[in-house]
């Protein structure tokens, strides 16, 4: 391996991984609270407000409906007016956080739906609040699930990236596409893939025995 290659995969990789992990941070941010508040509003939910609901799905419903790449170039005014440019990881986090928020949500919500609603029932008949129900019924009881749905959201904001890389977003898919692609360099390409391999089954690994220790802890105590 080529000096060259080795410093523009080094740079690729931090900048990848810079952008999965503020991209997954700021999602997490946004996507958790929509998530519960898709669960508590529920017309079954613990505070059911049907019309808010709807609202909320049917916005994250249409925002999940477009291609990735397509929310990306709709989301370039917005990464201008917040950090002064289209181009670079920094403006890629903006879309990327954006477009992930609403698939974390979603996911989020599923987790939370598969707590056994006998136990929301139990806390509601000790004259828990709704805040407390969620604080220490859902969110407890979900933690195994929401740490593997997360975990996806990783795996899949990191195949953003190599998206984000196409328009000047920075990265190994940057790197994959105008050194490995553009200018035939199959060394590039294949160094590129290989790392990606590495990053998404390493966050597997982590995600799966996170989520085992979470849950061994939790009946453990119980």
């Amino acid at each position: 391996m080529t000096d060259d290659l080795l410093q523009m995969l080094l740079e690729g990789t931090g900048q990848t991984l810079y952008m999965v992990a503020l991209s997954t941070l700021i999602a997490v941010i946004i996507g958790l609270p929509i998530g519960v508040l898709l669960v508590v509003t529920d017309k079954n939910g613990v505070v059911p407000l049907p019309k808010i609901n709807k609202v909320i799905g049917t916005v994250i419903n249409i925002i999940r409906s477009l291609p990735e790449m397509i929310l990306i170039i709709v989301l370039l005014p917005l990464a201008r007016l917040i950090v002064g440019t289209t181009l670079g990881s920094d403006a890629a986090i903006v879309s990327l956080s954006i477009g992930s928020a609403p698939f974390l949500a979603r996911i989020i919500e599923n987790s939370l739906k598969e707590v056994q609603y006998g136990k929301i029932e139990a806390a509601e008949a000790l004259g828990a609040s709704p805040f407390e129900i969620i604080i220490k019924v859902l969110i407890p009881e979900a933690l195994p699930s929401i740490v593997r749905g997360i975990t996806i959201a990783i795996i899949t904001i990191t195949g953003f990236t190599a998206i984000a890389g196409a328009i000047g977003g920075g990265g190994l898919g940057s790197l994959a596409i105008r050194y490995g692609y553009q200018r035939f360099r199959n060394d590039v390409l294949i160094a590129t893939v290989i790392i990606l391999v590495i990053i998404v089954q390493s966050v597997q690994l982590i995600g799966d025995l996170t989520a085992k220790f979470i849950n061994k802890r939790r009946f453990k105590f119980e």
